[in-house]
């Protein structure tokens, strides 16, 4: 390290070099003592968090696999390690952010970035990074992860209403699947439709002990939060789709099992996983908007329960929600008092 005097400058001034970067600047101070004191704070700034050896930072995806092993080893949740690894799954088809090195990835880069399918998808990919930057810095790889903004996500609107229902329906009629498929197919939809439950974490889940067949309800006993354990109620359509499922080859009902169990015998989930890719083609094929998602079907069974019995905590009860703002957007009867309202004066029945 080197200090200084500049001309025509009071101050002393300091130099040095750290992996290669080179830092000079006025220390303001006129005295040597106090001015070789902050040189070396600066000094030591320059090197906190970072490696006495001098080495370059790693890439993204030469830190990858120890990043995923990670994710693999945590105590995090089965829903938190999928995610991580969608993340970077969306992350390593961006070359341009997977060969850089960790040190050098800034907030401009990642806006630069556009990732497929909708603002989740994008915000996906920006936590992981986020979380790998910040696993970097905690091994002194980088020395300090930059903040990264996330895209704004809006809340899914569409309905998965009767209308829908029978144009994907019958689009899937017209798919070149199996008699199997598609059974499966118009099953998930109708249940989803007509008991409100996640597909993921309720529906594809579902066992055949947790359904009362004298009383028609269905018990969910693990969901996505406390308030999500709750009996569901079964409709007519449910309760036949439900009995067809859990009866054997002899028309016997079974007393035990998944409902949905997964047809692959080597599958590592023993349920059902997803029918997102048969969903998918039937809704392109019905020519319906790519945000319409089997998730949609839930906020349907909101908007007409609502709108049915006016009980919000009834509903809240059965979709198995707590917070109430959540809740109140299936609220809609207030449109209707306002389009009545706007029709009476226009001297038009409500």
């Amino acid at each position: 390290m080197k200090l200084f005097k500049k001309r025509k400058s009071k101050f002393f001034w300091y130099d040095f070099t750290v992996r290669g970067q080179r830092y000079r600047g006025s220390t303001e101070e006129v005295k040597e003592a106090r001015a070789s004191k902050i040189a070396g704070i600066k000094l030591a700034a320059a090197l906190e968090g970072t490696d006495p050896l001098d080495r370059k930072a790693p890439t993204l995806q030469d830190f990858s696999p120890e990043f995923l092993q990670w994710v693999g080893d945590a105590r995090l949740s089965d829903a938190t390690r999928k995610y991580y690894r969608d993340g970077w799954r969306l992350l390593s088809q961006k070359k341009e952010l997977r060969v850089m090195r960790m040190d050098r990835i800034t907030n401009d880069d990642v806006e630069r970035q556009s990732f497929p399918g909708f603002a989740s998808n994008t915000n996906c990919a920006i936590r992981t990074l986020s979380r790998m930057l910040h696993k970097a810095e905690d091994k002194k790889l980088i020395r300090q992860a930059p903040r990264l903004k996330r895209v704004i996500e809006f809340e899914r609107e569409l309905l998965l209403d009767e209308r829908s229902e029978k144009r994907l329906l019958g689009s899937a009629a017209e798919c070149r699947w199996s008699a199997v498929s598609y059974q499966l197919f118009e099953d998930i939809v109708k249940l989803t439709r007509d008991t409100g439950m996640r597909n993921r974490r309720e529906t594809y889940r579902m066992r055949v002990e947790n359904l009362d067949w004298e009383n028609r309800i269905i018990f969910v006993p693990d969901s996505k939060t406390k308030d999500g354990r709750r009996r569901v109620p079964m409709t007519d359509r449910v309760y036949f789709i439900l009995r067809r499922r859990c009866g054997n080859e002899n028309g016997v009902l079974r007393k035990e099992g998944w409902v949905f169990p997964s047809r692959r015998k080597t599958a590592k989930r023993p349920h059902l996983h997803s029918i997102a890719k048969h969903f998918a083609e039937a809704r392109k094929k019905a020519g319906l908007p790519k945000n319409l998602v089997l998730y949609c079907g839930r906020h349907d069974y909101g908007t007409r329960m609502m709108a049915k019995t006016g009980n919000l905590k009834a509903v809240m009860v059965v979709m198995g929600q707590k917070d109430v703002k959540t809740a109140q957007k299936y609220q809609h009867r207030e449109f209707e008092i306002i389009r009545a309202a706007v029709n009476e004066t226009q001297g038009l029945p409500a």
